[in-house]
């Protein structure tokens, strides 16, 4: 019996980013070159995602392809 591929996406990508937006919950997102930021997720789109930060700091434009993970705060 020949096995069943897994699917190419399973949109829970997007269900997260859209839970993440919707609570402006606080997170952790670590890029592959090491270094972290924190804010929350103000909006994203298949290619990256807007991190708001405190009113000191800029605000982020992240591509996708350059974050390791990203983590709310109390995850």
């Amino acid at each position: 019996m020949a096995k069943s591929k897994a699917p190419a996406q399973t949109f829970e990508e997007a269900r997260y980013l859209r839970k993440l937006v919707s609570s402006k919950a606080p997170v952790r997102i670590r890029l592959l070159s090491g270094e972290e930021v924190e804010g929350y997720i103000e909006y994203w789109d298949q290619a990256f995602i807007r991190l708001t930060r405190e009113p000191a700091a800029p605000n982020l434009f992240i591509f996708k392809h350059d974050i390791a993970w990203i983590a709310a705060e109390g995850e």
